[in-house]
């Protein structure tokens, strides 16, 4: 009887012994899977942003920066271009228009990020033909560098970083991501990215997939500019809550993919991998900018006027929360004297008249 007991204890014990075994085993598996995985997707990475890295000529650090930052450990300035290099439309990556012009401060401290749309047609100063224009002609006119000297000069806000992306890159990452999840101001009826008349869309909160989120992004015939880039916000905040998602993480491959060669920026892999940070405790705090102004038709062109005192106040926000105003000030100062001694007038180059 005894022996029985004791046969059994050890058959039981055997199996238990069998079940830990084959239970870590399939751990161990798993997690030789997400490292092989997670390597992968490093390497996949790594070779994505080597391809979309391009340094800008002339260019180390922004002249409202003494030193250069690190994201690290700094508070930092992203400006987002989306351009318009669609053959359909007869425009090429040289001289193609900025369609949409997002600028985001990120606070390294309190991990949260400001987000400021740019109306296309404001008339501003274009440091690069020396008059002022649509904001959206600077890239035209002289390409990336262009339109982050305009800004610059617009809101005296130092730009650390761009990211440079065309339309096919929005409706493949959106697509990659498994579409995005966003208000819908109004009955909608929109070209698509080929002109064709295919995007129909009903108010209210929709799942859209690339080419519908691109529409809702670009159309303005039944409100403004301003409420278009209040949508591109919340269309782009809407993207990063997707990505930062943890039932995305297998879909990081397809982005990487979506992106290509159809995106361009300054960051290297490191200083990409440093904004991660941002997503740790989830979707960050974003705060969602506009500068006022009015509709113009004097000279017969449409023309958006900025009005000076919003500026002034989107500044003066943005400096806060990049904790730049005392470098910023001394290098304005020094920028005006060097205007003042070679006898330009700084009241033509104001961008807000």
């Amino acid at each position: 009887m005894k022996n029985r007991i004791k046969k059994q204890g050890k058959k039981r014990s055997s199996k238990a012994s069998l079940i830990i075994k084959i239970s870590l085993l399939l751990v161990a598996s798993l997690l030789i899977c997400a490292t092989a995985y997670g390597v992968y997707i490093t390497k996949q990475v790594k070779h994505a942003a080597d391809s979309a890295h391009e340094e800008l000529k002339g260019r180390d650090i922004s002249a409202l920066r003494n030193e250069k930052v690190e994201p690290v450990h700094d508070n930092v300035s992203i400006l987002f271009v989306g351009v318009d290099d669609s053959e359909n439309r007869g425009q090429g990556s040289d001289h193609s228009r900025s369609d949409a012009l997002i600028l985001a401060t990120l606070n390294n401290k309190t991990k949260t990020i400001k987000m400021l749309s740019i109306p296309r047609d404001s008339y501003v100063y274009i440091p690069s033909v020396k008059h002022k224009d649509k904001i959206t002609h600077a890239h035209a006119y002289g390409g990336t560098i262009s339109t982050i000297d305009t800004v610059e000069k617009l809101l005296d806000v130092p730009i650390d970083y761009y990211v440079r992306m065309n339309f096919n890159a929005f409706i493949d990452v959106v697509d990659a991501l498994g579409g995005i999840e966003a208000e819908v101001p109004y009955k909608l009826h929109e070209k698509d990215e080929f002109d064709r008349n295919a995007i129909n869309l009903e108010p209210g909160l929709q799942h859209l997939n690339g080419s519908q989120a691109l529409a809702l992004a670009r159309t303005r015939k039944q409100d403004s500019d301003i409420e278009r880039g209040k949508r591109q916000q919340e269309i782009l905040t809407a993207i990063i809550n997707k990505v930062s998602s943890v039932g995305s993480i297998t879909k990081y491959d397809d982005v990487i993919r979506a992106l290509g060669d159809n995106m361009k920026t300054n960051m290297t892999f490191s200083e990409m991998k440093s904004f991660l940070s941002y997503l740790s405790q989830g979707m960050p705090r974003i705060d969602s900018l506009t500068l006022d102004g009015t509709d113009d038709m004097s000279t017969g062109v449409y023309y958006y006027q900025l009005n000076r005192e919003s500026v002034d106040e989107i500044s003066q926000t943005l400096k806060n929360h990049l904790d730049t105003n005392k470098a910023s000030s001394s290098l304005t100062n020094k920028h005006t004297n060097k205007d003042n001694a070679t006898g330009e007038d700084s009241t033509d180059k104001d961008s807000t008249q």
